[in-house]
């Protein structure tokens, strides 16, 4: 008996919420386990980098590419060519035997991600058009989203108390067949004949600068920052980025439209993602190793106590649009950013006690997490609702880049701060034990958290630092760091975009405004 267009519309969304909750438990299951995979694969912290950033910037590749793609040939066609690939390249993830080839594994799985993240938001639009009907999907989508990525940590924890991380990444293998299933039965097939043309020369570009400066920060300690190949890539990634600018300048139909800029409430907003993706997300990446390294938590243990810093993000979103429509989003992103700022300084705080627990680093994630879940909703609102709906598209693909290239960068510095760090404590500490290749090596080692293998590793060690005082303490102080960095920088940010708010009114000349607005 075939379905009704009600009963149709339910699995269709069903099939959206169900891509979503994959997409987002892959963002954040991953980072609970990297401590297992360093030692599983016997890769070093710039493979735990890497094995994350891989599908950052993957994601970032192909994001505009399938929004057009999809606008083009189908959307509902490339969706389920989307989630058909995830599937495909879960289950590489998940056999895979190295840290390089599961590095391949995540870069070809974050393409697939990318496609289904910005098709399942194209399928919706076209699938639920009536206001309260729209309304509603939107929200059951946001709230599935929410849950995968505020669940992740404990799911991804319990996977591998329960079984191996193998199953972090082939649980979507049948998660997908699922999805398939239900999009082919459901969605209705949708395109614009009127779709731009692919701008290939604009994604290439951008990709190779996000990609050149993320590698020039993660391989720069081992190869020298000073070094002929270190300085090429920071070369070549610069040269790539002016390219970009100049290609986006030049081309008819860019993917970044710059002149929107000049729209307050437009540039305030991608500042507010810029600010989330700062600091919030890419330290989600380390605080498992904080807790498993520095303070001995199994990886259930550690998923349990990310609860506390992803569940604020799921509840609060209804909160920050009612605050938005009373106050302003130039008032409630801003004081967000802050409240993320604060929620690090508690943090940092919180773990330079002398019985620092989870209790202790409370108050910091509680803080960090309300900040989010502050800023997100009114970021997203407000990039797509400050421009004409003709360029809604565009805004939520700029607003979706600024986020994964600023996720993916400081990935990267972060993890070059809390290996500095650890390294500089270490050669205070021990210079007079170990040389300064033993150093670096087991700078990574604490970096990554894996402890188990430092007395087999670094024989002397055990002389030098019996107790593990100075190990324990470097980690634990370079975190300290990293925590401050992801502070000051994000309230840096917070008055940066309040500036730019400023009363809300454009940047621009009412009349010179709305010749712009008017642009195809």
């Amino acid at each position: 008996m075939p379905l009704s267009h009600t009963g149709k519309n339910r699995v269709a969304l069903a099939a959206i919420c169900l891509i979503a909750l994959m997409f987002g438990l892959e963002i954040s299951s991953v980072p609970v386990i990297l401590p297992t995979l360093e030692q599983a694969l016997h890769a070093d912290f710039s493979d735990m980098q890497w094995i994350m950033n891989a599908y950052t910037i993957a994601c970032t590749t192909v994001l505009m590419a399938a929004g057009t793609l999809a606008d083009r040939y189908g959307r509902k066609r490339l969706l389920v060519v989307g989630v058909v690939l995830f599937g495909l390249t879960s289950l590489a993830c998940g056999l895979a035997q190295s840290a390089p080839v599961l590095i391949v594994a995540r870069f070809l799985q974050g393409l697939s991600g990318g496609a289904m993240l910005i098709c399942q938001l194209a399928v919706l639009s076209h699938q639920f058009q009536e206001g309260k009907e729209r309304s509603k999907a939107f929200a059951i989508w946001g709230v599935v989203f929410g849950m995968g990525l505020g669940f992740g940590p404990i799911i991804g924890g319990a996977i591998v108390a329960l079984s191996n991380w193998q199953w972090v990444f082939l649980v979507h293998v049948p998660l997908a067949a699922v999805a398939v299933a239900l999009v082919l039965g459901s969605v209705e097939e949708s395109s614009d004949p009127d779709a731009q043309k692919l701008d290939l020369p604009g994604i290439v570009t951008l990709s190779l600068a996000v990609l050149g400066l993320t590698y020039f920060i993660t391989q720069g300690p081992g190869l020298g920052f000073a070094s002929p190949l270190a300085i090429g890539v920071i070369a070549a990634s610069a040269a790539s980025f002016a390219l970009f600018l100049w290609v986006e300048k030049i081309n008819p139909h860019p993917m970044f439209d710059f002149p929107v800029f000049k729209i307050r409430n437009f540039s305030g907003s991608i500042i507010g993602s810029i600010g989330m993706n700062f600091s919030f997300w890419p330290f989600m990446i380390y605080l498992p190793i904080y807790f498993q390294g520095a303070l001995g938590y199994d990886a259930v243990m550690a998923g349990s106590a990310l609860l506390a810093y992803t569940l604020p993000t799921l509840v609060l979103p209804p909160l920050a649009e009612r605050l938005s429509l009373r106050y302003r989003p130039g008032a409630v992103i801003p004081a967000g950013l802050f409240v993320i700022g604060l929620g690090f300084i508690a943090m940092r705080y919180g773990s330079g006690m002398v019985h620092a627990g989870w209790m202790t680093m409370l108050p910091g994630c509680l803080l960090a997490g309300i900040g989010l879940g502050l800023t997100n909703t009114p970021v997203t609102n407000t990039t797509t609702g400050s421009v004409p709906s003709s360029r809604a598209g565009m805004a939520s693909g700029m607003d979706m880049s600024a986020r994964l290239i600023t996720l993916a960068i400081n990935i990267a510095l972060m993890g070059f701060i809390l290996l500095e760090g650890v390294h500089t404590h270490l050669r205070g500490a021990l210079s007079a034990s170990l040389d300064t290749m033993q150093l670096r090596a087991l700078a990574e080692k604490i970096a990554a958290g894996n402890f188990a293998s430092l007395a087999e590793g670094f024989p002397a060690l055990s002389q030098a630092d019996p107790s593990g005082a100075v190990v324990h303490a470097a980690l634990v102080n370079s975190f300290g760091l990293v925590m401050l960095y992801g502070g000051v920088g994000v309230w840096v940010l917070a008055g940066v975009s309040l500036l730019i708010f400023g009363s809300g009114k454009p940047l621009a000349q009412s009349s010179g405004l709305h010749a712009e607005r008017s642009c195809p």
